[in-house]
């Protein structure tokens, strides 16, 4: 453990003064504990049996506990089961002396911290101790982030109140009761179908069916038939009518996702739907009349795809007749800790994680990262660290590797900028100040400028310290010794 690290420790235990629970049936080893871990300023209490320090933990709250696997009578994983039961926060660390796959698998199951093997090393049980410690301030800091509109039923599913957003609502509310063709656009992962879920739930079709189609998921061989039917024998397979998604949805909504990956001939037969209200079967000759509202949405760039003939101009327009854009989840971050809240809610329901809180440590990381993925990228991020969290909170460490390395590589690029400019200014500061003076004492030209100098940096650092000798010495980088011979010649003490 670096100097500065097990410092940071002493002074957490020294304002904190921590206990740690030894349980182990091995006295050697809990007296080898006992000196290693008091020595670096914890309190401990031991335990010879899981059964004692169950009981031990039901009286006092430790702060770690240290637990023996193999013990005689209760098992460290039976015992562990049962402090689980007591204590939901505290961190566990396994102690072992077989470092088996289920070993590991077992403790992690049921809630350990860590596990250590025996014969112990130093620095790994104090640094164990140490990042226990840590996790247990993370847990105490952490934050349940409830939602701003208590009274909002999200039922859509559609969570932020940041201005980006608030734009969507505004259009959703303006032309959700109309009948207008929506073109919904945004990056992968904004949420497209959510929105359109919200303007069919707010129009007059809300009672009628809504149908979405994923037009990049069909083949372009199918996706007639899938929107338009087939009547009997029209192709090999078609062994009876079969009507489409179009003729489905008759006088609901139906929701065209990424329609800008649909071949130009599907194209040209929903032009006709939306100018005429009909449709053809597939092998059929009678035209059929629909009545559907269409919404439809892309992550593509609709005008170069127009300017490159791979999507009909006329279409476009069509579908155009009212535009939502969905904003990334870059441009809304603020929305994020509402959008984390609502996550966990829904994974409590489904009963996949019990997790409703997240330290301010991690919340932190999850606003600075870049999120190209969108909601759908932070949805998993958060049930995979739901699933990794220990107790009810999700810590740093919780997170996925790859957000909190992206974040801390940005953190340092952005600190070592920040480092250079100062060191720029600091260095430009200290040339100014010593043209300034320079320029006044070189007319004396005496020889005495240096030494003029040095006394007046003793003076200032003396003065500065409250004429604590040890700490002007350390500023100046002087033994006491040399500082007080300076400051006897300088007549500042005696």
């Amino acid at each position: 453990m670096c100097a500065a690290s097990f410092f940071f420790s002493m002074t957490l235990i020294d304002n904190e003064k921590p206990t740690i629970l030894i349980i182990d049936d091995d006295s050697e080893i809990r007296y080898s504990l006992d000196r290693v871990l008091s020595r670096a300023g914890y309190q401990i209490i031991e335990a010879a049996s899981g059964e004692e320090g169950i009981e031990i933990v039901k009286k006092k709250s430790p702060s770690i506990i240290f637990l023996d696997i193999r013990m005689g009578g209760m098992t460290g994983i039976e015992a562990l089961q049962h402090l689980r039961s007591v204590d939901q926060q505290v961190p566990i660390i396994l102690m072992t002396a077989f470092g088996t796959t289920q070993t590991a698998i077992e403790a992690m199951k049921f809630g350990a911290f860590d596990y250590v093997m025996k014969p112990f090393d130093q620095e790994k049980v104090l640094g164990l101790a140490e990042s226990a410690l840590k996790a247990v301030k993370d847990f105490e800091q952490a934050d349940s982030y409830e939602p701003k509109l208590k009274s909002e039923d999200y039922k859509e599913g559609i969570v932020g109140n940041s201005p980006a957003m608030q734009e969507v609502f505004k259009i959703i509310g303006q032309v959700a009761a109309s009948d207008a063709t929506v073109l919904i656009s945004g990056e992968s992962g904004t949420g497209k179908e959510l929105i359109a879920r919200a303007l069919v739930q707010h129009s007059l079709r809300s009672k009628a069916p809504f149908i979405p189609v994923n037009c990049a998921a069909i083949p372009d061989n199918l996706i007639e038939s899938e929107l338009f039917g087939h009547e009997k024998g029209s192709f090999t397979g078609a062994t009876a009518q079969r009507k489409g998604k179009f003729e489905q949805c008759d006088q609901g909504t139906i929701f065209l996702d990424e329609i800008g990956d649909m071949a130009l001939t599907t194209q040209t037969k929903i032009l006709r739907v939306l100018q005429e209200g009909e449709i053809q079967r597939v092998g059929g000759s009678e035209m059929i009349k629909v009545d559907i509202r269409i919404i439809a949405a892309t992550n593509k760039d609709m005008e170069a795809m127009i300017r490159e003939k791979t999507f009909r101009e006329d279409l476009y327009y069509r579908l155009n007749v009212v535009r939502i854009r969905v904003p990334s989840l870059r441009e809304r971050t603020e929305d994020i800790p509402e959008l984390v809240d609502f996550m966990l809610q829904i994974l409590e329901k489904q009963k996949k994680a019990k997790v409703r809180k997240v330290s301010p440590e991690a919340m932190n990381v999850l606003c600075r990262y870049s999120w190209s993925g969108n909601v759908r990228e932070l949805e998993n991020a958060i049930y995979r660290s739901a699933v990794m969290a220990k107790g009810e909170a999700i810590l740093i460490k919780h997170l996925p590797e790859e957000i909190t390395n992206a974040v801390h590589i940005e953190k340092e690029d952005t600190k070592e900028s920040s480092e250079v400019s100062n060191e720029e200014a600091e260095i430009a500061a200290i040339s100014t100040a010593l043209d300034s003076v320079f320029s006044t004492l070189k007319t004396e030209a005496d020889g005495s400028l240096l030494k003029r100098l040095e006394d007046e940096m003793i003076i200032r650092a003396f003065n500065e310290t409250g004429e604590d000798a040890a700490a002007a010495a350390k500023l100046l980088g002087l033994t006491q010794t040399d500082l007080k011979k300076r400051l006897k010649e300088i007549q500042l003490q005696e």
